[in-house]
């Protein structure tokens, strides 16, 4: 496991009956790419850039999952990625190991009227950029997991060896992919702040920091 700094909508409004029908057909919490499509996911400005700082940061293999944390400016706050383990497509499960990895590495916004941060996921799987049910649950896993951590529910993006596609928008490139190695790093992120001092020692820091 690798870490990196820097209930859905749905769930939350559903009647017993529909969370006790869900608990039985996996297959209801899969999501497809017209219904996610649909969702109003919000655009990633730059895909690339935030699939190569990610494929950089953590240098995926095919069954690799990456959930990273953007701030509203996409600059990477927290990501962690790990790899899934061989069970059933179910979103519940997806949203589960989403959610842990989560609140691993950065605190919830549970408190905020509105979400201010963006989760996206990155998967790295076999086969082409076609549709899976497997991508399904992560869709469905995400969108659950972003409302139980008070964020943002953000892009989806398959990275295989034919290249890395955005689901659901239909913007992709040929690389990174699952079998290309590192490129220079790329993702933005938000300089360390200043030390919080006063007097003598500021100066120094300002004249330092001028040169």
């Amino acid at each position: 496991m690798t870490f990196g700094f820097a209930p859905s909508s749905a769930a939350s409004t559903s009647s017993p009956a529909d969370l006790s029908a869900a608990s039985a057909n996996p297959l209801a919490r899969m999501l497809e790419p017209a219904e996610w499509a649909a969702a109003g996911i919000p655009l990633l400005r730059n895909p690339r850039e935030v699939v190569s700082g990610l494929h950089t940061r953590h240098h995926p293999k095919p069954a690799t999952a990456i959930v990273a944390v953007l701030d509203a400016d996409e600059r990477l706050r927290a990501s962690a990625s790990f790899t899934r383990r061989p069970t059933p497509a179910d979103g519940w499960l997806s949203r589960n190991v989403l959610l842990a990895q989560l609140r691993r590495v950065i605190p919830h916004d549970l408190r905020r009227r509105t979400p201010v941060r963006t989760a996206v996921l990155l998967y790295c799987r076999e086969g082409d950029a076609r549709w899976t049910e497997e991508d399904g649950a992560w869709m469905w896993g995400l969108r659950d997991a972003c409302t139980l951590h008070g964020l943002r529910c953000g892009a989806y993006i398959t990275l295989t060896r034919d290249g890395w596609q955005v689901l659901g928008e239909g913007r992709g490139g040929r690389r990174p992919n699952a079998d290309s190695s590192p490129e220079p790093f790329a993702m933005t992120e938000a300089p360390p702040p200043l030390p919080r001092t006063g007097g003598a020692a500021s100066e120094v820091l300002r004249r330092a920091a001028a040169r």
